[in-house]
């Protein structure tokens, strides 16, 4: 019997998909209790064909390849759930990996707690080439969204929600919140997020507690691309802002926004004080291109989307 299904939503990542990968087939959890779907979207690299090969040579592990032509991490995702055999599904991104108690660790608390619903585990920051010496742990939030909170299964603290790139639920409770907004989440090269937000926040709203397992971990592969500050200001700091800008006004919330990054702005700078002159730099960077997305470029006039 199928007890969890694995979801990956990918788009032009086909070799670090197979790290990914790598990473799956080695779970210490029976190959017949667990599938794999990996949900291709509008990928032009050799995604499918690696897959492909790569499922060939693993014929005991049940891995199997959709497509999803509607741009986008959110269709992706909620296509993958559709596919989804297992009452429970977990949710991954191609940019990871996972250790190999991973999905025993989600259906062992599942099976523990029958009232849970939703779940997210442990993430952890990798760096292949070296953690940046300008990085603070608040410059790395955006960055890899790391997430510790103890060795106990227990709530989320109040405010804190699991990473897009590690959770869990029941399928058919779930089901009923509805999805992720395909209007939110990055969408083939932009990075757009806010879609995990969205779709937690409604839970939340229904009452639902959020649950955190530490048994269940993620490394986030970051590389060093990722790490320019034209990538970090442009392509994800400023993109944040425009996430959070679309969630708000999505909720009617806009003005309250702009006061909450009014709050920010104070407490940044008095952070950036408590900093080496590196840090605090990368610090204010990130604040800014926040605030210019958060506006709609409306200080400076032009997108840098």
């Amino acid at each position: 019997m199928i007890r969890l299904s694995l979801i990956i939503a990918t788009h032009n990542r086909a070799a670090q998909l197979l790290v990914t990968l790598e990473s799956v087939v080695r779970q210490d959890l029976p190959a017949a209790e667990w599938e794999c779907i990996v949900v291709n979207n509008n990928s032009t690299d050799d995604t499918p064909a690696r897959f492909e090969a790569f499922a060939a040579a693993h014929p005991a592990c049940r891995l199997r390849l959709v497509d999803e032509f509607r741009p986008g991490v959110s269709p992706a995702r909620n296509r993958g759930v559709a596919e989804a055999a297992a009452p429970i599904v977990a949710i991954i991104d191609d940019d990871e990996r996972i250790n190999p108690g991973y999905m025993r660790a989600y259906v062992d608390f599942f099976d523990a707690h029958p009232e849970a619903l939703v779940a997210g585990g442990r993430i952890i920051a990798e760096y292949p080439a070296g953690r940046p010496v300008w990085m603070s742990k608040y410059t790395e939030k955006p960055i890899a969204n790391p997430m510790d909170f103890g060795p106990d299964v227990r709530p989320y603290p109040r405010g804190k929600i699991p990473g897009g790139g590690n959770m869990a639920f029941r399928r058919s409770e779930v089901a009923r919140y509805g999805g992720f907004d395909p209007s939110l989440g990055r969408t083939n090269d932009r990075p757009i997020g806010g879609e995990e937000t969205d779709f937690f926040a409604r839970l939340v709203r229904g009452g639902v507690t959020l649950w955190y397992v530490p048994d269940a971990v993620i490394w986030h592969i970051i590389p060093p691309e990722k790490l320019t500050e034209g990538y970090f200001r442009r392509r994800l700091c400023y993109n944040v802002g425009v996430s959070q800008r679309m969630q708000a006004c999505k909720r009617c919330r806009y003005v309250g926004a702009l006061l909450s990054e009014r709050r920010r702005w104070g407490v940044t700078l008095l952070l950036a004080l408590t900093m080496s002159p590196r840090k605090a730099r990368w610090l204010l960077l990130m604040r800014r291109e926040i605030s210019y997305g958060l506006l709609g470029d409306c200080l400076r006039g032009k997108s840098k989307v």
